[in-house]
């Protein structure tokens, strides 16, 4: 293994051990509808609203995201595990087959909402950065739906590999 590999593969161990909310990004357009599965999302700046995601350009939603421009980030709660493998191609389902496991409802621009996403957040794609293997796309938001509370209201993460529910009653509050 040359220094590079070696690299590479100590980068991908201390991510696996950064947890990340789960989310499947959605669009529809000229190009399409199209979801992915995807844990590189993250807020930039809340003046205006901008979130970024982080998308692999040999991946085909990343041409179809980048094409059609209005997205949805659609924030999976607990019980979404099973849809976060479908959308992220682990279950070999066709892109028809993955929306059709869940309700929909159409977004501002027509892009797919997630019925029981603890939070979406639409927008548009405003700016794209090329880094390495991927693409950084910061999305503009327009709308924010807060759909789920309760247990519903409990998040999904990515941590070591795998999903694990992240419930907002097993979490402990340190106060100052």
């Amino acid at each position: 293994m040359n220094r590079d590999d070696e690299a590479k593969l100590r980068f991908r161990e201390a991510m696996a051990s950064l947890a990340a909310a789960v989310n499947v990004v959605t669009t529809a357009g000229p190009r399409g509808r199209c979801g992915i599965t995807a844990s590189a999302v993250c807020s930039v700046t809340d003046a205006p609203p901008t979130m970024l995601v982080c998308i692999n350009r040999a991946s085909h939603a990343h041409d179809v995201l980048q094409a059609n421009r209005n997205v949805c980030i659609n924030v999976l709660g607990a019980r979404g595990q099973e849809l976060a493998r479908v959308f992220a191609g682990m279950t070999g389902c066709t892109m028809e087959e993955r929306f059709a496991r869940c309700a929909w409802t159409p977004g501002e621009h027509g892009v797919p909402v997630l019925a029981e996403a603890v939070t979406s957040l639409e927008g548009t794609v405003c700016e794209s950065k090329e880094m390495g293997s991927h693409s950084v796309l910061f999305v503009r938001i327009a709308r924010i739906a807060h759909i789920a509370s309760g247990a519903e209201g409990d998040s999904l993460v990515y941590f070591r590999r795998r999903f694990h529910a992240l419930s907002h009653g097993a979490l402990t509050h340190e106060t100052p």
